[in-house]
């Protein structure tokens, strides 16, 4: 068996984990730009700021939850090569709206430019649900079943060391620099993804069904009748869930109630990316290549537990001088702080060693001709179930529930992600 990583030396596997790579960072600098753009400049109130992020999280989950069923048709039915190139051509326009939207509230226009970023998020997400299926049904067209746990692995794992990439810089260059380096990004994914190995239509010629609603019904129920199938998209979702409400609630909780400036913010949503990463890497270590839910109902009760492990650190938090931040080096000297790293580290690395398994059923439990819907199916679920997380967020926060009571619904929904991984271990024996 190929060693995991030495897929990233083969031209069936690097340019595809090149393309994701570059797009996963992509879309987190701009987003994470655009947050901390929002949280420290703009507004200056926590609830307007939560409800802030909530609203860019729908936007950015809403297309998947209309689209996938479309994205996941396509992507079976045409050369995935060719609809990554597609895809990553549309990259290049919309990074110019959203240059476009940051420069304008950078210029004053804030309104408008709030508007344009906002659109912007949604696109991105359009962007996402056609690329989604693709990255992941593509792998066992290019690699051999017993390499696609690894495959899976390194494309779970870079997609989160982007994510860190993209959140790290953003916090640390200007608006400017911001706008000017998404489009030059989204130039380099256009000619990384023109790389990409042909990866024509298996099996026989799909039929197309427009209707966002119908399509997705059906596809949907097309999972329903293989147990661990529906139990891994299930325990997803619940997975994808947690991490919308963590995404909302960690700026204005780090700027307001851990009181530090938006550097230290970045670097928070970073130890994220890498803790999940690190997690990736830890689970395939631990089960050896074989596809098994054996580690996921430890690993997501172990994140519940680091979950009420932080929200009780944050309470116990010494804020900064009224209308005073900490900086990184003033915030490291204070007590707690390595404390809160090293669990907030914890979090993320449980949450990748429970997560990273349950992909590689969706692309191996059923055909080589139904993987991207099958992929698709999991994107329309995990996007509703995230988008219901942002709305139930926006809702808690105008009831006044602050981002330390959150922490406890997030540990409560780690129980049902265990239970629900559980099912889907017992039914895998």
């Amino acid at each position: 068996m190929i060693n995991a990583l030495g897929l990233l030396k083969q031209r069936r596997f690097a340019p595809l984990f090149t393309t994701q790579f570059l797009g996963a960072f992509n879309d987190n600098l701009f987003k994470q730009a655009m947050v901390l753009f929002a949280t420290y400049t703009v507004f200056n109130d926590p609830q307007v700021e939560q409800r802030f992020n909530a609203i860019a999280t729908a936007l950015s989950t809403l297309p998947f939850v209309f689209l996938s069923a479309l994205a996941g048709q396509l992507a079976d039915s045409h050369d995935k090569a060719r609809i990554i190139r597609i895809v990553k051509t549309a990259e290049i326009g919309i990074m110019l709206v959203g240059a476009g939207g940051l420069m304008a509230a950078r210029a004053g226009y804030t309104n408008f430019g709030i508007a344009m970023m906002l659109g912007t998020v949604f696109l991105l997400g359009v962007h996402s649900t056609f690329f989604g299926p693709i990255k992941y049904a593509i792998l066992p067209q290019h690699l051999d079943k017993r390499d696609v746990l690894g495959g899976t692995g390194l494309v779970e794992a870079g997609t989160y060391l982007a994510i860190l990439t993209g959140t790290i810089i953003a916090g640390y260059i200007s608006i400017e620099a911001a706008a000017f380096g998404v489009i030059g990004v989204a130039l380099i994914g256009w000619y990384s993804g023109r790389q990409v190995d042909p990866a024509p239509r298996q099996g026989p010629p799909l039929r197309l069904n427009w209707d966002p609603f119908s399509s997705s019904w059906r596809l949907i129920s097309a999972t329903l009748h293989i147990p661990r199938l529906f139990l891994a998209i299930c325990a997803i979702s619940f997975f994808w869930t947690i991490g919308a409400v963590l995404i909302i609630i960690f700026p204005p909780l780090v700027k307001n109630v851990l009181t530090t400036t938006q550097e230290v913010a970045s670097l928070f949503t970073a130890t994220l990316s890498v803790g999940i990463a690190i997690g990736s890497v830890v689970i395939n270590t631990l089960l050896k290549g074989k596809i098994s839910a054996k580690y996921a109902p430890a690993s997501v009760i172990a994140m519940g537990a680091c979950v009420v492990a932080f929200s009780f650190l944050v309470r116990s938090w010494d804020p900064a001088p009224h209308g005073e931040l900490y900086d990184w080096a003033e915030f490291i000297a204070q007590p707690r702080a390595v404390l809160v790293m090293l669990t907030l580290l914890a979090i993320a690395v449980t949450g990748g060693m429970f997560v990273v398994p349950l992909y590689a059923f969706l692309t191996t439990t059923v055909s080589q001709d139904q993987t991207a819907r099958t992929v698709a199916a999991n994107n329309v679920v995990n996007s509703a179930a995230m988008a219901i997380g942002a709305g139930a967020v926006t809702g808690a926060s105008a009831m006044g529930v602050t981002p330390e009571d959150m922490l406890f619904i997030v540990a409560a929904m780690c129980l049902v992600s265990a239970w629900l991984a559980q099912k889907l271990h017992r039914a895998c024996d």
